[in-house]
């Protein structure tokens, strides 16, 4: 079996204006298609700045619907460029109701699924329990013109739960749109481990499921607003988006700057890697009833 795939990530720096984000955003997606990319992955969130930062009510006006305008610019331009694209969306379901949600654009224009958020974390200038509702859809893969996508998004990647479900469920690729960076208080040492784990567990969660992951994150400084309530001075967002094969194998990584990071997957090489690695079969479903629990006492 011959299955090539050639996808790409935006790691970007993005302006807290969601014209200007979505100008820099399109531009980046057109280089991408002009290149022969069919699958291309935004970070999270990324019609405007990390808001999350502080908890304002006012901030709840960033929300929309979807189908609305963020899917309705996404799916113009995956049918203009014939391309796969997937995006972040801050969604407002119903009043009181809103999520992170991800969501998927076929090369024909349709919206071809979401998934909402799973894992919501809570920590000083991530205060995202604030803004949004854990997701009720599962873990569910999306199908689309390239394959099966696993969607995840940020916090739920460093869940090897999130990742195995997407890939019993008939995943073929692991997509994490992402927003993660440090404490510019935290001195260098510490900065290089919370990158070099943050890296390693999703590297894991490659070699467990024998799939492809990209991971696409934000890269420079964002500020935190005047008034918000956390000890930080704002999130210094570290960039390192990366691609790997389904052996872990890094396949393009980049590095702090803004980058459009490419690289051609080899999705028959997944069938190759679980034959000789067989997890899924050798898996003691009847003894793993406790991951169910929240802890074993």
């Amino acid at each position: 079996m011959n299955k090539k795939l050639k996808v790409a990530l935006v790691q970007a720096q993005i302006p807290d204006n969601t014209e200007q984000s979505k100008h820099l955003l399109e531009q980046t997606i057109r280089q991408a298609a002009a290149q022969n990319v069919k699958l291309i992955l935004l970070p999270e969130l990324h019609n405007g700045a990390y808001f999350c930062q502080q908890q304002a009510l006012n901030e709840f006006d960033r929300a929309e619907s979807i189908p609305g305008p963020t899917t309705d610019w996404l799916s113009a331009l995956a049918k203009q460029l014939n391309i796969v694209i997937v995006g972040s969306v801050f969604e407002r379901r119903t009043a009181g109701i809103y999520h992170n949600t991800g969501v998927v654009l076929d090369s024909d224009g349709s919206l071809a699924g979401i998934y909402r958020k799973m894992h919501i974390p809570d920590d000083p200038g991530f205060n995202e329990k604030f803004y949004f509702t854990p997701g009720d859809i599962g873990f569910k893969p999306i199908n689309t013109s390239v394959g099966r996508l696993g969607l995840l998004v940020c916090w739920d990647q460093w869940y090897p739960e999130a990742a195995r479900l997407m890939a019993l469920a008939g995943a073929e690729i692991l997509l994490y749109p992402t927003a993660i960076g440090w404490d510019p208080a935290d001195d260098q040492a510490e900065k290089d481990r919370q990158l070099d784990a943050w890296q390693t567990v999703q590297r894991g969660h490659a070699v467990a499921n024998g799939l492809p992951v990209l991971s696409c994150n934000r890269t420079g400084f964002e500020a935190s607003p005047e008034g918000a309530l956390n000890h930080t001075g704002g999130i210094d967002f570290w960039g390192g988006s990366f691609i790997t094969g389904p052996q872990g194998e890094f396949l393009a990584k980049a590095e702090v700057q803004p980058e459009l990071l490419i690289a051609e997957l080899d999705l028959a090489h997944s069938e190759n890697v679980r034959r000789i690695w067989p997890f899924f079969r050798d898996r003691r479903i009847d003894e793993y009833g406790d991951l169910t629990k929240r802890f074993i006492d």
